[in-house]
């Protein structure tokens, strides 16, 4: 007899949205599952400190994806969040909703009901946004959701600098980019409330909890799927204690079982199940029970480089970068929660289109007023500032395969980074783009030579070998579960997160993304385990948004 009416793998962004919904009636049992830990402890709460938890062990699965010949054969890290609120506690963050087109071409290939129209009124029912106004006029964004979404200060004065650049340049400001146009340059949104990271865990899985019919259990190594013919009625996981050890536990679900374990493990659970290509399943020793050749497949993310430049006036982060200066942010931040240790200090984001003709926005920028890579170390001595620049829609893909049938072996990983032609030109125009917003007047006093990639470094292959040697993933893996039309072969969920040719199992994360959207994955994550709990219980999806503008600008203002 099941104790649990559904069974949730993974306590991150969707997988703690589902569990909140899932159980808000207080009518069902809800059973979550996590591998990792706690999250508490200043590394993962102190937004500052975001490059911490990321590269530990006890937060992080410490993937590491295959060499890429488009690369020069270098081996990037994929972390994934290994810890209550999964990637949603180490994450950078940072609150994009995507733009409308994203959503139209997902409805456009097989996502039926995923339009923008569709999505929109659960980005707002999730939301609890801090606008400097007040209540939104134009009825974009929500301000009764679980998920308090803010802005950080901005008092650095290269945050403004840049935008206007931008402008001086030819682009648009945008008063909010997940608003009424995200096209154009802009205050940030960050995923922190009262000075403390506010993640998917922190917004729906702790008020989840306490409403007692909602358990957490952690240290849940999930090996499998459990299945009566086709259908799924549980889930295989160890239990593991502190020295190592552990007990296998059966879990029985009544009603579903849901995978919300992020594009890199729901499409290994699955194919360790028996739900998968079936050449792959059977040379590892597992018999199919759907033959699924799109499981794992189609894996994409945002590649990006830092175009970093020396701080003409001694106004950057640098001055923080010392250990009495961190001692003191954060001994601030404990005791108050106020001070530089409150945001992530991404607080100006960018959108633009690389050329004419492009239908929306296809490059995003992060900037950074300090000069700095993810694992904390800076390039060189002395103040600087960052870009991170990259195209947004990478035709190149890669996969997610199992090695064995043992849930301790990672699986492969392979991006095929830079493998599609495409790639190079739209990387060149980043940097080329880059330029032209850094040179014009409103940056000039502040402005240095180039760190990176060199002033001097301006001709196709030379830029062509820095992108090679130098760029970075933005770490925001998704689509290897894809959603779309049941006749698609490639597809793996249908538009109700329903896995295709099985029952009572459904995946539920960024994994079932067609297409990867513009901007960060936190949001859309979060907002697929909103709308699939809608479907999972069988209720009415929240009413289409009409009419909804889809906006366009000119490629540039200046060429209007």
């Amino acid at each position: 007899m099941a104790d649990w009416d559904y069974i949730i793998i993974g306590s991150g962004s969707a997988g703690s949205a589902m569990a909140y919904r899932l159980g808000e009636s207080g009518k069902h049992k809800i059973l979550v599952l996590e591998f990792g830990g706690t999250d508490a402890g200043p590394f993962i709460q102190m937004p500052a400190a975001l490059s911490y938890p990321m590269n530990m062990k006890t937060y992080d699965w410490e993937y590491l994806a295959e060499p890429d010949e488009g690369l020069g054969g270098r081996r990037l890290v994929c972390p994934r969040g290994k810890v209550i609120g999964g990637s949603s506690s180490i994450n950078g963050m940072i609150y994009v909703r995507g733009n409308p087109g994203d959503y139209k071409y997902w409805e456009d290939h097989g996502a039926k009901g995923w339009g923008y129209g569709d999505v929109l009124p659960y980005f707002k029912r999730m939301e609890h946004t801090h606008l400097d106004g007040g209540d939104d006029a134009d009825g974009f964004r929500g301000n009764k959701g679980p998920l308090h979404v803010t802005r950080g200060k901005r008092d650095n004065p290269l945050h403004d600098a840049f935008v206007n650049a931008a402008t001086q340049a030819g682009y648009a400001a945008t008063p909010d980019y997940n608003g009424f146009r995200q096209e154009g340059f802009g205050a940030a949104d960050m995923t922190v409330y009262k000075g403390r990271r506010w993640s998917a865990a922190n917004a729906y899985l702790r008020p989840a909890l306490k409403r007692g019919n909602v358990k957490l259990v952690t240290r849940a190594r999930v090996e499998r799927i459990l299945f009566e013919g086709n259908r799924a009625v549980g889930v295989r996981y160890t239990q593991q204690n502190l020295f190592g050890g552990g007990k296998t536990v059966d879990a029985y679900a009544a009603a579903e079982v849901i995978s919300a374990a992020g594009a890199i493990n729901s499409p290994q659970i699955l194919q360790r199940s028996g739900i998968g290509n079936a050449d792959l399943l059977k040379s590892h020793g597992i018999t199919p029970i759907v033959d699924k050749p799109g499981v794992g497949e189609n894996l994409q993310d945002h590649l990006e480089v830092y175009f970093q430049v020396q701080c003409l006036q001694p106004i950057t982060l640098y001055k923080y970068l010392n250990p009495f200066s961190k001692a003191r942010i954060g001994a601030q931040w404990l005791l108050t929660k106020t001070g530089p240790g409150t945001t992530n200090h991404f607080e100006t984001l960018g959108f633009i289109r690389s050329d004419q003709g492009i239908e929306y926005p296809d490059i995003q920028y992060h900037f950074l007023p300090v000069a700095i890579r993810y694992d904390g170390t800076a390039p060189s001595e002395g103040h600087g500032f960052q870009l991170h620049v990259g195209p947004m829609r990478s035709k190149s893909r890669g996969h997610v395969r199992i090695r064995s049938d043992r849930p301790t072996d990672a699986p492969e990983i392979k991006f095929n980074y830079m493998s599609h032609p495409d790639d190079w030109t739209e990387f060149r125009k980043c940097i080329r783009l880059s330029r032209e917003i850094l040179h014009q007047s409103s940056m000039a006093p502040y402005r240095g030579k180039e760190i990176q990639p060199g002033d001097d470094q301006t001709s196709d292959a030379e830029i062509d070998a820095f992108i090679r040697d130098n760029a970075e993933s933005a770490y925001h893996p998704c689509g290897t579960m894809r959603m779309g039309d049941a006749a698609d072969l490639g597809a793996v969920v249908d538009h109700e997160c329903k896995v295709i040719g099985t029952e009572g199992l459904r995946v539920a994360d960024s994994s079932i993304f067609p297409r990867i959207p513009n901007g960060n994955l936190n949001a859309p994550s979060i907002m697929v385990g909103e709308k699939a709990a809608d479907h999972i219980l069988g209720r009415t999806p929240l009413a289409r948004a009409n009419d909804v503008p889809f906006h366009h600008d000119d490629w540039k203002m200046t060429q209007r």
